[in-house]
């Protein structure tokens, strides 16, 4: 049986090579394990997901934005201490000012957008499937998404996240925070 070397792409799923990944005396890293959860569940509903046409596909992509309304574990955790960006787009949500809003929910996404919160909400999507509450084909499309690396769940979860947070919407219970 021939020896995997350090240099080749590891067998977890991850995209690293074994040096840095499974192969490291340590072990794997949470954030390859993270990458690698998330590939696993993409890789689990890709069939009923590819049996999908492209306008049903972008039909369930487009409805991915109204999914962070159904359960508090579908918004990002926002960090206690807000940073500048993430201040701006609060203040554009409480005032309803959309274009403040679209020039700054990149650089929001780009400090939040990590693989470990990219997993905790494919684990969300998956319990909320599995608990009835969420469709199997959006949840396919949400797991598909999250492991892709497009930010159409993520960004709808964290302007809910943010919404809440600044009392302009209130949460999937009906509790409207004060701002």
């Amino acid at each position: 049986m021939a020896k995997i070397g350090r240099n080749e792409l590891c067998a977890c799923g991850s995209g690293l090579k074994v040096k840095r990944c499974c192969g490291v005396v340590r072990g794997p890293s949470d954030e390859s394990l993270a990458v690698a959860f998330l590939r696993m569940a993409a890789r689990e509903v890709a069939e009923p997901a590819g049996a999908l046409s492209e306008r049903e596909f972008a039909v369930l992509l487009a409805e991915l934005v109204d999914l962070p309304c159904l359960d508090l574990s579908l918004q990002v955790e926002l960090p206690k201490l807000l940073s500048p960006a993430l201040g701006r787009l609060c203040e554009a949500i409480a005032e309803d000012d959309e274009l403040a809003g679209e020039a700054v929910i990149d650089e929001v996404l780009d400090g939040l957008d990590t693989p470990f919160v990219r997993a905790r909400l494919a684990r969300a999507v998956i319990a909320l499937r599995d608990a009835g509450r969420c469709g199997r084909l959006l949840a396919a499309v949400a797991l598909i998404d999250l492991a892709s690396g497009s930010r159409q769940l993520l960004g709808a979860s964290v302007i809910e996240a943010v919404a809440v947070r600044a009392g302009v919407a209130r949460t999937p219970a009906g509790v409207l925070l004060a701002a």
